[in-house]
């Protein structure tokens, strides 16, 4: 008797599941198509996350009353990180490229898009307008009275509480790595830095920053025996004089 084999795509759950929630988000991103704009370009950001932390990190002075009596309005976006949404009020938290700070959402205040936000998914970034205020427990929020959808997340991102615990998969897909590891986004956010302070130290002193092609149709610019390389991701071919000259 023949055996029948399957593959581990068709028998992991998780791989299952996972592609029923991509399937379930593209459906939510042709609904969206078919409303209109499905991807909205006029937002214009006027506050980071991060700055707001850092501007009203003293909760004594800046208490709820103070807050709400200075009258400072924001507008940020990011991306949908958490959600909780508890009957006709809802806390989400959202993250840009500085840090992550809570919103506050009220369906009297929202309306209609308060009942789209409840189909909205981890992972979708989204703008938000409002006043700033502190709850309960001490934390600066953004009372939101304007929301809005701008770009559909279609994959969700990992388990919050273990994040990329495959260490080939984060170096494969360091764009999911840099949104769930902070760890990771301060490494580059230093090295960005680091590389800035260089290039200024040069700079001051009239050094002449210039770029050499890494990738190159003729070979050239060594001592090595030419040899020819192919680039899958462009489907392109390159003529390389060192294998440090084409990486």
């Amino acid at each position: 008797m023949g055996r029948s084999y399957r593959s581990d795509s068709m028998t992991d759950p998780t791989h299952t599941d996972e592609n029923h929630l991509i399937a379930e988000r593209r459906a939510k991103l042709a609904a969206l198509r078919e409303q209109g704009i499905a991807f909205p370009n006029d937002f214009r950001r006027a506050d980071f996350a991060g700055d707001l932390q850092d501007e009203f990190i003293d909760a004594d002075t800046w208490t709820g009353e103070a807050l709400e009596a200075s009258g400072r309005r924001v507008a940020i976006a990011g991306r949908l990180l958490a959600k909780r949404v508890m009957g006709k009020a809802a806390f989400a938290t959202v993250q840009d490229m500085s840090g992550r700070i809570q919103l506050f959402l009220q369906s009297t205040a929202l309306g209609d898009t308060y009942d789209a936000f409840k189909g909205w998914d981890i992972g979708d970034i989204v703008a938000a307008e409002g006043g700033l205020m502190r709850t309960r427990t001490g934390e600066l929020s953004v009372k939101v009275d304007a929301l809005r959808l701008l770009v559909k997340s279609l994959r969700p991102l990992p388990d919050k509480f273990h994040g990329l615990a495959d260490v080939e998969q984060r170096y494969r897909q360091r764009y999911v790595d840099l949104i769930v590891t902070p760890e990771a986004r301060e490494v580059f956010i230093a090295r960005s830095r680091i590389v800035k302070a260089i290039r200024h130290w040069l700079d001051e002193r009239r050094f002449l920053e210039v770029e050499t092609p890494m990738m190159q149709y003729i070979a050239g610019g060594a001592t090595a025996r030419p040899f020819v390389t192919h680039h899958n991701a462009l489907d392109l071919s390159c003529s390389c004089a060192s294998p440090r000259s084409c990486t």
